[in-house]
């Protein structure tokens, strides 16, 4: 019964991903997102930004595996974040071969904004959901991403 739920539920679920991940790649907004941080940077490295402040130390062909660009493009806007004074590249401590990027306090000022601008789109996105709708949605949300990160790395 369960196998049989799961698989007439499956093309609702492929959909509703594919609309958020759709809405999420849209680069209106990543500049919708970076206006209101009040941020002046190309829509390109702000994704990589993030990740670095999320997941840094990481080293760049970690970070490109996860935005999908290939690692020579990720690699030249690691540089320009660098040139920026966002990130700063290190060797690894694991491994001296790898370089990684890591999060300067210029950057991790940057991604508070984002993220104070990132609460306020929610606050707006959500204002009609329950306190337990919205506690239903991260539970689900982190249950089924361990889910994934589970499948993908296994």
């Amino acid at each position: 019964m369960q196998n049989t739920h799961i698989l007439q539920a499956m093309p609702q679920l492929h959909r509703s991903l594919i609309d958020i991940v759709s809405a999420l790649n849209r680069p209106e907004n990543d500049a919708a997102m970076l206006e209101k941080a009040g941020l002046s940077l190309e829509r390109a490295l702000f994704p990589l930004l993030v990740l670095v402040e999320r997941l840094g130390p990481i080293g760049v062909v970690d970070l490109a595996g996860r935005v999908g660009r290939d690692h020579t493009t990720v690699s030249r806007q690691v540089a320009r974040l660098e040139e920026l004074g966002l990130v700063r590249r290190r060797a690894s401590q694991a491994d001296r071969r790898v370089r990684e990027a890591v999060i300067t306090p210029q950057g991790k000022t940057a991604t508070d904004a984002v993220d104070a601008a990132r609460g306020r789109m929610a606050l707006a996105l959500f204002s009609d959901w329950s306190p337990g709708e919205f506690d239903d949605l991260v539970r689900l949300m982190r249950k089924f991403a361990d889910g994934m990160n589970a499948a993908t790395e296994g």
